[in-house]
């Protein structure tokens, strides 16, 4: 567990002190990343988490209805977060609405990020036995594109870097966090193998909204690219092989 904290941490983190010292300008190569992150993000939720999740479906069909609330409470936080989970850059120097209020990015942004480290304490508790690496993968793959967003729309609209530091410390926190309280509540038996399932319904329901966003944002005209078909495939690809090998 420490080295997945560790690694959840700093993924953010440190992608967010680099982006102070030399903003990002490669939005073209963040596109690619995207598609990848998104591509691994998908399958790893049909192959992975849905079926933890229906696997207990015939004993509670209510788990369903947690997949689809997951799903719109998703939308509801990008109401705030502008997609910055999904990468998507807002610059506005002169916005005069929610990007003037930060603190709205920044509080929906990590409830999501809480609610993905939560996952992360899986293995104690739900049917798959094998090692959640796999999973750490895909949510750092999901967090890296959202912090490089989260830092650029912070040095449009922040000037200072105090507070600007504060921000993109308590979001690389957030996913700690969540499997720190999440293990905790599980180890003194608070978190029950239902209400678990449940955060687990609500996170694939998150991910599910995340992952189908990125597809169609990437190709807003609809057409056909032969790079974004072969990245969306090599990531489904590495997806599989991490379920198996990790």
């Amino acid at each position: 567990m420490i080295v997945d904290i560790i690694v959840l941490f700093f993924s953010v983190f440190l992608t967010g002190l680099i982006l102070l010292s030399k903003p990002f300008k490669g939005i073209a190569n963040l596109k690619s990343f995207l598609i990848f992150g998104g591509s691994y993000l998908f399958s790893l939720t049909i192959i992975h988490l849905l079926p933890e999740v229906f696997h207990h479906a015939e004993e509670d069909v209510t788990l369903g209805y947690f997949v689809l609330l997951g799903f719109f409470l998703q939308l509801a936080l990008e109401h705030f977060s502008q997609g910055i989970e999904h990468g998507h850059v807002h610059i506005r120097k002169d916005s005069s609405g929610i990007l003037s209020r930060p603190i709205f990015l920044l509080i929906s942004l990590s409830i999501h990020a809480f609610l993905e480290g939560t996952l992360l304490a899986h293995p104690n508790i739900v049917v798959h036995e094998h090692s959640s690496k796999a999973l750490l993968v895909g949510i750092v793959l999901h967090k890296i594109p959202a912090a490089i967003a989260l830092c650029s729309v912070l040095l449009s609209v922040m000037e200072s870097r105090v507070k600007l530091i504060t921000y993109i410390f308590i979001f690389a926190a957030a996913s700690p966090l969540g499997l720190l309280l999440s293990d905790y509540l599980i180890d003194i038996n608070f978190l029950s193998s239902r209400l678990f399932l449940i955060l687990f319904a609500i996170v694939s329901g998150n991910f599910l909204h995340i992952s189908t966003t990125i597809f169609y944002e990437t190709s807003p005209d609809h057409h056909l690219s032969v790079k974004k078909l072969l990245i969306s495939i090599l990531g489904a690809a590495i997806a599989l092989l991490a379920e198996f090998l990790l």
